[in-house]
């Protein structure tokens, strides 16, 4: 399998008044065709930042983004027109997503003749109501308007309008995280079967360990713009290996009451993403930190075969 999708020092810089927020700040990774990569990290540090950069919603402030080998970090209108068809994004709150004043059908419709939807308007008809019944939704719906449905109808909706151009790469920002829990797993479900069917690659941007455990390929973890590890999702889970993961995935909730559970909690302060000093920025929370990782960004490097981290004391940290 080849990488589909290929990030080379990614950086999305952000001006204000007190200073450059640096939001992504040289992440690199790639997600083999027709699988799926998890990002997870705590609010604020990056996340869906990386996701909107990715499908060019925002301009990168450095690096390269490589799509099917193709370097597609600054593309000319037309040529970004044509990207939009292969990449697309589902969002977070399926309620601000959807424009108030458009039916379902209207919504799912629209990329449909922004791009000259074949077969004209009974074509793009059959189209929206094929769509509709892929992601379970009735067609009595077609004529209804978002503040008449459910929020996991609104998602369904999300993903049809997502789908409509037959994308190859979809960055899914938290699309379960405003749905109750039974709502998430059937939205769960109806992704990774669309995966199966249609061949999707994924990027799953998540707060939820459980949801990305559940359907990653690769987990990546991030932290105040930085990528700290990446690996496979059983690798990850089995032998976490930087201690922001150690602590991250400590704080799961286990159903097992007779096996005690060792919560790691992070003491300190935050880093400030804007103008950030040299040093790891997990430094000031991290109970291992040494005189180096308060003066040298810690680079991201193979431990193991495809497990990543970015730690200065990596080996003193996972002495057996």
């Amino acid at each position: 399998m080849s990488a589909l999708l290929e990030v080379q020092d990614l950086k999305k810089y952000f001006k204000t008044p007190s200073g450059t927020v640096h939001a992504v700040d040289g992440i690199s990774f790639a997600i083999e065709a027709k699988e799926t990569l998890g990002v997870v990290g705590e609010s604020g540090c990056g996340k869906s930042t990386l996701g909107r950069v990715i499908v060019q919603l925002l301009e990168p402030t450095g690096g390269r983004i490589l799509f099917d080998g193709e370097d597609v970090t600054h593309l000319e209108k037309s040529r970004l027109k044509a990207y939009r068809r292969d990449v697309q994004m589902i969002f977070q709150d399926p309620f601000s997503s959807l424009n108030p004043r458009m039916t379902v059908a209207e919504t799912i419709a629209e990329p449909l003749r922004n791009y000259g939807g074949e077969g004209g308007r009974e074509g793009i008809e059959k189209k929206v109501a094929s769509l509709m019944d892929t992601v379970g939704l009735a067609s009595r719906l077609a004529n209804s308007y978002p503040h008449e449905l459910d929020g996991g109808r609104r998602q369904r909706i999300g993903i049809a309008r997502a789908l409509a151009l037959e994308p190859r790469f979809i960055v899914c920002d938290e699309p379960v995280s405003a749905l109750d829990v039974s709502i998430q797993a059937q939205i769960l479900n109806l992704m990774m079967d669309l995966q199966d069917e249609k061949g999707l690659t994924y990027m799953f941007i998540t707060h939820n360990l459980s949801v990305v455990k559940h359907i990653s390929d690769q987990i990546a973890v991030m932290y105040l713009g930085h990528l700290v590890e990446k690996c496979e999702t059983k690798e990850l889970f089995r032998n976490q290996l930087h201690p922001y993961t150690k602590a991250l995935l400590s704080a799961i909730p286990s159903i097992n009451i007779d096996i005690p559970r060792r919560r790691i909690p992070l003491k300190g302060e935050l880093t400030s993403p804007i103008n950030p000093k040299p040093g790891c920025r997990f430094a000031p929370r991290c109970p291992y930190a040494a005189d180096i990782c308060r003066t040298e960004q810690p680079r991201l490097r193979e431990y193991g075969e495809g497990h990543w981290v970015a730690c200065h004391l990596v080996d003193e940290i996972n002495k057996t």
